[in-house]
């Protein structure tokens, strides 16, 4: 299983490029989002990769990060979804966006991107909400993940974390050490982080602990 690779951009296409690894090149598919971040033709870059094995094809996905990755894995073990759809999603989302709208139950959400059709975007949210916690608390370790990409690329080619994914994280952590359930101590960091992306993890803990208190 190829799970990253780490080289220069030979060529660029609209939905693909081509990377050069010492001398082996890989086409790796990636999200208009991460096609849009990516740099340009001769630079070196790191992607996150899943491949995708049929009789017929190999197929690589590029991510940026491993919480991207995640999702997409996620994403395409819901029945009717395959790899485009999911990099439609994760385009027009971005993996926070994923992350949010599928703590909350908001399909609508998913149903705005390309291809997804109501019925589809219930099945998602329904199928994936009980994992999402558990992919908002990839977050906090990202920043470790992606710190060793090797000596053949400049760091700052890596996509930088997100501050408010690690802050989620510690905001999750501490919610379910105080008793809640990871699904509804996720719905309401994920409620908390969208309001107001610039909080950190104490004013997520707080937030999310208001959204938490009985009505009333």
């Amino acid at each position: 299983m190829i799970g990253r690779l780490t080289g220069r951009i030979d060529y660029r296409a609209t939905d693909h490029i081509l990377i050069d690894v010492r001398g082996v090149g890989y086409l790796v598919f990636c999200s208009e989002r991460t096609m849009a971040g990516l740099p340009g033709v001769g630079e070196a870059v790191s992607l996150y990769t899943d491949l995708v094995v049929r009789e017929d094809l190999l197929q690589l996905f590029g991510f940026p990060t491993l919480v991207e990755k995640e999702w997409h894995r996620l994403l395409t073990s819901v029945q009717g979804i395959g790899a485009k759809v999911s990099l439609a999603i994760l385009g027009t989302l971005g993996p926070e966006g994923v992350s949010r709208a599928i703590a909350l139950g908001d399909w609508a959400t998913i149903k705005a991107a390309k291809g997804v059709g109501p019925k589809t975007a219930q099945r998602i949210v329904l199928d994936l909400k009980d994992k999402a916690p558990a992919v908002m608390a990839m977050g906090g370790t990202l920043a470790q993940a992606t710190g060793d990409v090797g000596d053949v690329i400049e760091p700052a080619v890596v996509a930088a974390v997100p501050a408010n994914a690690t802050a989620q994280a510690d905001a999750l952590s501490a919610l379910s050490n105080l008793g809640y359930g990871m699904g509804e101590a996720a719905a309401a960091v994920a409620e908390a982080a969208g309001a107001a992306p610039e909080m950190d993890a104490s004013e997520l803990i707080r937030a999310a602990l208001k959204l938490l208190a009985p009505k009333g």
